[in-house]
């Protein structure tokens, strides 16, 4: 197994990748479902939680939206800090502990969203509640993340079959309702191998978790990418038939629901 690394680590690295749009997978699988379920962003005050250099930040931002990007990177925040100084858009970027976030106050934001960054948190338990602390009541929580049913890293991996000339692709899956720590192998274009931590958990363990901090799921969307994907990636017919990652959105309930399923 290669080194694990830290993101802050790869904080170069990865403003390289991502860009202004974000990288292949992000712009044409991921972020669609996500654009989508975040909406009109026009007079919205907005929080991009686990922000990264702040590219879909920058684009809500265009959008009419006051945003605040806050990651724990302080190096990729700084990364994000020039790009704004390059293209001053009014996005501030913070430094920030997604599960103490006293410095956003309280109840100021109508949106929250988070990129493919909760199942890189050892905890999210305590970010929740911090979402739901600094969501307005009716506000929403959107949300990306490696699919928890089927990309268990270190668990799970594609099978390809052939029978009687017709190939199929399934999905085998492990330790599923197990909540446990992994480490997830990169081999990237001119740079050594590298490996970074992992969380998985089960899918009702989110859904219990997002309603003790006081949410309503109300839609899950699982990516299957544009025609720009499927025509580039070579797991196109794969992720077709199995989906890799999950988009949500909840509703933040009034505060008499909140631990209500306990």
């Amino acid at each position: 197994m290669p080194d694990t690394v830290d993101w802050p680590e790869l904080a170069a690295w990865y403003d390289a990748k991502m860009g202004e749009e974000g990288d292949l997978w992000h712009r044409e699988l991921i972020d669609p479902p996500l654009i989508a379920l975040v909406g009109d962003v026009r007079g919205r005050r907005i929080l991009d939680l686990a922000c990264g250099n702040g590219y879909l930040a920058r684009r809500f931002a265009r959008g009419g939206a006051t945003v605040v990007g806050a990651d724990r990177s302080g190096p990729i925040i700084e990364l994000a800090r020039a790009r704004e100084r390059a293209d001053p858009l009014g996005v501030d970027y913070e430094v920030v502990d997604a599960g103490s976030m006293p410095m956003l106050g309280t109840a100021g934001f109508d949106l929250v969203y988070s990129n493919m960054a909760l199942m890189d948190m050892p905890d999210v338990v305590a970010p929740f509640r911090e979402v739901a602390r600094v969501l307005r009541p009716g506000g929403r929580f959107v949300a990306s993340l490696g699919h928890p049913c089927f990309d268990v890293p270190g668990a799970s991996s594609w099978l390809w079959e052939r029978k009687e000339f017709v190939t199929s692709v399934s999905r085998r899956v492990g330790r599923y309702r197990e909540p446990f720590e992994a480490s997830v192998p990169w081999v990237v274009p001119d740079r050594p191998e590298f490996a970074t931590r992992a969380y998985h958990r089960p899918l009702s363990w989110y859904v219990r978790e997002l309603a003790l901090a006081g949410f309503a799921v109300i839609a899950m969307e699982e990516p299957d990418g544009t025609p720009a994907f499927l025509s580039a990636n070579p797991q196109r017919e794969a992720i077709r038939e199995v989906p890799l990652h999950l988009v949500f959105a909840a509703v933040r309930q009034p505060s008499e629901f909140v631990g209500a399923s306990r």
